[in-house]
């Protein structure tokens, strides 16, 4: 295959996956964001981190539009400050994403085994951690954009995975600070993540525990587990490739089919990457009871105002008391 026609085959891999993942992203996030902004008011049990879990896939799927622009017509057109912006929300959703993954594993756990010190827990905690994320990784994401920023001033219709890698003097300093990258941004958040779900999986079947304690022992589980779920099919494959992709850009590792492997995997991997933005609205929606509550509850409003308006309308000739504002019946009134 020619470079030209493999460049060919992985802009249409690109432009088709963010294509995919524009729509329900969009739609499901913005829906979980809502629902966990306006409905929840018990701010515990990790709803903090998942509302900024939302904000962070909300960022990288409002940059999709670009994105899938750029690689159906091969041309950036709108300058090199978006460009850079949109390559640093790719990496900033990505490893927000997972720091809130690892802190919801962590907290459900740590609530699980302290149930005491659970009950002293301040949402201001949460929101403290959550500031903190935010600033840590803000500030170590910056360097991807700096190293794909070399070459632009020569190429400016060029942006995303046709930008030049800047390459490093050193060959030892790449292999310290890729290693340090993936022992920061994966394999830690990767051991304390599966250690959570270790321990809470041990917690339903070492304990003899009443009914109410042991559902919410399996919610917890069911958390910690879709966490891991989403960390190790989006992220691991990445990470795992992202390691001896850096090596072979900087000529560390010049074996022909190790590079070719290496390099042809890259763009699979890091589609995959994306789809977290589809995959964590689930643990809003199917991990946390209170969102069943809400969802279920709002549901049963409509459906019993339709059944309502159905037989209000049967009886009365003239005009239908649904006609009205939706929210003016007192059934179908949100609660806040």
């Amino acid at each position: 295959m020619s470079t030209d026609n493999s460049c060919r085959t992985f802009s249409s891999l690109y432009a088709t996956t963010y294509t995919l993942i524009f729509i329900p992203g969009l739609l499901a996030n913005s829906a979980a964001l809502w629902v966990l902004c306006r409905f929840l008011s018990r701010k515990s049990k990790a709803v903090i981190f998942m509302i900024n879990l939302a904000v962070a896939d909300l960022a990288h799927v409002l940059s999709l539009p670009l994105r899938i622009y750029y690689y159906i017509n091969h041309i950036w057109p709108f300058g090199d400050v978006l460009c850079l912006l949109c390559f640093y929300l790719k990496y900033l959703n990505m490893y927000a994403s997972i720091c809130f993954l690892t802190c919801i594993s962590i907290q459900r756990y740590f609530f699980l085994y302290h149930p005491f010190q659970a009950k002293g827990w301040k949402r201001r905690y949460d929101v403290a951690i959550s500031a903190l994320v935010w600033l840590v990784v803000g500030a170590l994401c910056v360097p991807f954009p700096i190293m794909r920023s070399h070459g632009l001033g020569a190429n400016t219709t060029s942006c995303f995975a046709d930008l030049q890698v800047k390459p490093i003097d050193s060959k030892v300093g790449t292999v310290l600070m890729t290693g340090a990258a993936e022992l920061l941004g994966f394999v830690g958040p990767l051991v304390i993540i599966l250690f959570c779900t270790w321990k809470t999986r041990n917690s339903i079947r070492g304990f003899h525990v009443p009914e109410e304690n042991s559902g919410e022992r399996r919610k917890a589980l069911r958390m910690v587990s879709m966490c891991a779920v989403v960390f190790c099919v989006c992220f691991a494959p990445y990470h795992i490739n992202f390691f001896f992709y850096m090596l072979v850009k900087e000529n560390v590792i010049t074996d022909c089919f190790l590079s070719t492997i290496t390099l042809y995997t890259q763009p699979f991997c890091l589609s995959l990457a994306s789809f977290d933005c589809c995959l964590d609205p689930i643990i809003y929606f199917f991990m946390t009871s209170e969102f069943q509550e809400q969802i279920s509850r709002h549901s049963s409003m409509a459906i019993r105002s339709r059944s309502t308006c159905s037989v209000d309308a049967s009886f009365k000739k003239g005009k239908s008391p649904c006609q009205g504002d939706f929210t003016d019946r007192p059934e179908v009134k949100f609660i806040n």
